[in-house]
Parts: structure tokens; C-alpha cells; sequence
């Protein structure tokens, strides 16, 4: 259960990283993580990490760093 929560939580995150990111490739104004939370930017720096925790986190499990 706790793997499966982890799992979704880590696609999540990388789905919302991967879309900001087209998203500023396109058009450089756009930037989903700002609009969201652009008026607290603590929120928008946790967003940031969390991702890149994320990414990390699934290429330790790409790379068999982790099982």
C-alpha cells in the first residue's frame, strides 16, 4: 500500500514537472507551478524540490539503486 501511494505521488510530481516545463518550452510567460502558487513562494520553491526529489527518486529506481 505504501509503495503504490509512493509510486503515485512520485508520477504525480514528475507529470506536473514535466508539463511546467513544456509548458515554459512553449511559451516562456507560462509557468503552472508560479500561477498556482506565485503568492506564497515558499510553496512554489517545495514544488520545485519535490520534484526534483522525485526525478531522483525514479532514477535511483531506473538504475536499480534502489528496489
Amino acid at each position: 500500500m505504501q509503495n503504490s501511494v509512493i509510486k503515485w505521488v512520485v508520477g504525480l510530481l514528475l507529470v506536473v514537472g514535466g508539463l511546467n516545463w513544456g509548458l515554459i518550452g512553449f511559451n516562456s510567460s507560462w509557468n503552472v507551478v508560479e500561477m498556482v502558487f506565485g503568492g506564497v513562494p515558499l510553496l512554489v520553491q517545495l514544488t520545485y524540490w519535490l520534484v526534483g526529489l522525485a526525478a531522483l527518486y525514479k532514477l535511483a529506481k531506473m538504475v536499480g539503486v534502489m528496489k
